[in-house]
């Protein structure tokens, strides 16, 4: 099923959600109203759990936060977050996120691609934070996100400096997993969510909750989600195909 406002169009499947983002007078620059968009499917998946793929329509991922919005933000908008609690809310979805990118993927945009899970893209992607030019910073999660992601040394770099990367520089420093044609970029996310999909969504959703744990969270919290796997039906069944199959 497909549902279409002016921001943003998603679908809906069974096991995923495909969200494109569509502004496309603006390079789908992220205003207010496509956060409001993304916070109501955040409300929809939280409620029920299912992969989300992220892609931008017209060739572009998003160009951006809406430069004409910010302009006018001052320090109260600085202190509400209001790309940063939507982004937090993607990076905190039940279920993995993967980021679709095509185009430009710049400032919020990057931001956005830095909150999901996974991340694949095409040669002519390109990515980066060029606020310092606007006389701004990255406040929506690349100060922090994007230095679990590529290390502290790139981060810097490309924060500090502005640089924007190619398809290949952004393969190369690992802030995509891989890299397809335009026209297969699609098929690429989804085929990523049908290896999802085969997998138990519980121990999937455990996963991904120890991955966003903080450090000093470990190993306790596997121990605890793992408990809960030992004694789930899921568990039992899985095991008892893989040992009948193997036999």
């Amino acid at each position: 099923m497909t549902h279409t406002d002016q921001t943003l169009r998603v679908e809906r499947g069974d096991d995923r959600v495909v969200a494109t983002l569509d502004r496309p007078a603006v390079r789908n620059a992220i205003d207010q109203e496509l956060v409001d968009r993304l916070h109501e499917l955040c409300g929809e998946l939280e409620a029920s759990p299912r992969t989300l793929i992220l892609t931008g329509a017209s060739g572009v991922f998003a160009a951006g936060a809406d430069i004409a919005q910010l302009l006018q933000r001052r320090a109260a908008d600085a202190r509400a977050g209001i790309n940063t609690r939507v982004f937090d809310r993607i990076a905190a979805l039940p279920m993995p996120v993967v980021a679709a990118i095509d185009g430009f993927a710049l400032g919020g945009g990057a931001e956005l691609a830095y909150a999901a899970d996974l991340r694949i893209g095409t040669g002519r992607m390109r990515i980066g934070n060029p606020e310092t030019g606007l006389g701004i910073i990255a406040a929506a999660g690349a100060t922090w996100r994007l230095p679990r992601i590529v290390g502290g040394a790139r981060a810097a770099e490309l924060l500090l400096t502005g640089r924007v990367l190619d398809g290949a520089e952004a393969l190369a420093w690992g802030i995509v997993s891989s890299l397809h044609e335009p026209d297969a970029l699609l098929p690429a996310a989804h085929a990523l969510a049908d290896r999802i999909s085969r997998n138990d969504a519980l121990a999937t959703r455990h996963t991904k909750t120890a991955l966003h744990a903080p450090v000093d969270a470990h190993p306790a919290i596997e121990l605890e989600l793992q408990a809960e796997l030992f004694e789930s039906p899921e568990k039992e069944r899985r095991m008892t195909a893989f040992l009948s199959g193997r036999r």
